[in-house]
């Protein structure tokens, strides 16, 4: 299904409709690692309703567990033709790992998948050790404890990363190895089988 006509479809909820969340998607302007805004004028600020009710919960268990901290989404619904351009610009590099191929298809693209940190009281976000779609290993929640090792990473911007994952964790989230931002909301294989995909 087109990303234009996603209002009308009865399985994804707006994100503006969910409790709890402050929403900047990176991908609306140049503060993306592609530098340009890849969405224009598509309406890309919504999750599967299944997704969003799930990023409720964790949005409300962060408020519950660090009161004043709020879950802010940098991207959420990603429709397949942006996912083709994010693996373009970065083909023949080895940075490429960091993009879901188009051929086997981003879970984003499903509306199952959204990108997340926190911001504290102030509205600021927390100290994670690397920024958003930064591509290099301290990013790796897989690496944390070798970055920690080297002092790549501090033990402070671990236990951020950890106040994230617990709240994501909770409503029933899973992260990946090599970003400590993503989060996919049930199986993959299952989601590409049987889920709509917006194009």
């Amino acid at each position: 299904m087109r990303c234009e006509f996603i209002a009308d479809h009865p399985d994804f909820r707006r994100l503006a409709a969910i409790d709890g969340i402050t929403v900047d998607l990176r991908y609306v302007g140049t503060d993306n690692f592609v530098g340009r805004d890849l969405y224009g004028d598509l309406d890309c600020a919504w999750l599967h309703r299944e997704a969003a009710a799930a990023l409720e919960q964790a949005a409300h268990y962060l408020a519950e567990q660090h009161p004043g901290y709020r879950i802010i989404v940098l991207d959420a619904l990603r429709p397949h033709r942006v996912q083709e351009m994010l693996w373009a610009h970065l083909d023949g590099t080895p940075l490429q790992m960091y993009v879901a191929d188009p051929a086997r298809g981003s879970i984003h693209s499903f509306g199952m998948a959204v990108d997340v940190t926190v911001i504290d009281p102030q509205g600021v976000e927390i100290d994670m050790g690397s920024g958003f779609d930064e591509m290099v290993e301290k990013s790796h929640p897989a690496l944390e404890e070798k970055m920690l090792a080297a002092g790549q990473i501090t033990a402070q911007q671990r236990s951020n990363r950890e106040i994230l994952r617990q709240a994501m964790f909770h409503a029933g989230f899973r992260g990946i190895n090599s970003e400590w931002w993503h989060f996919n909301f049930g199986d993959p294989a299952v989601v590409r089988q049987t889920y709509l995909r917006i194009d």
